[in-house]
């Protein structure tokens, strides 16, 4: 098994675990590893080091490397906090699709019951509801959470 440090192009950092090398690259031809964050399947391999059990004092090596400065940003414990977040507006709320700014107005204006719902629209569209008075919050859900597991 190994375990790949992964980075997509937005910069979230995060951890593939593959069967071989050649898993990780064909997985990365057919755009199966996407980061769970923002969902981009432009994916690339950081640099790690193999962990290597030596006998000796070990007093003057580090107990972990430094950060670079964009792995501070994502701190483990935030990105953590932002997928439950994720995930409980996924399990609470239906999903619309095209038809958000439709199905919002139509709550709004006492057509439909009101519901929780979650969709995807245009900028101009979102601008429009608002300038209506409807309330909306724009959140952009991981792509590996809209859709099912395999």
């Amino acid at each position: 098994m190994k375990v790949l440090d992964l980075r997509c192009t937005q910069g979230h950092t995060f951890e593939g675990w593959f069967g071989s090398e050649d898993d990780f690259l064909s997985q990365c031809e057919r755009a199966m590893v996407q980061c769970p964050l923002c969902g981009d399947a432009v994916v690339h391999k950081l640099l790690s080091a193999p962990r290597l059990n030596l006998s000796g004092s070990r007093q003057d090596v580090p107990a972990e490397p430094a950060a670079p400065p964009q792995a501070l940003a994502a701190d483990p414990a935030i990105t953590a906090a932002w997928l439950a977040l994720s995930r409980r507006i996924v399990a609470s709320t239906q999903d619309v699709g095209e038809r958000f700014a439709e199905e919002a107005r139509k709550m709004h204006y006492g057509e439909t019951e009101e519901r929780a719902i979650r969709g995807r629209t245009t900028a101009d569209e979102a601008r429009a509801l608002v300038e209506e008075g409807i309330d909306i919050l724009p959140v952009v859900l991981p792509q590996a959470l809209k859709e099912p597991l395999q």
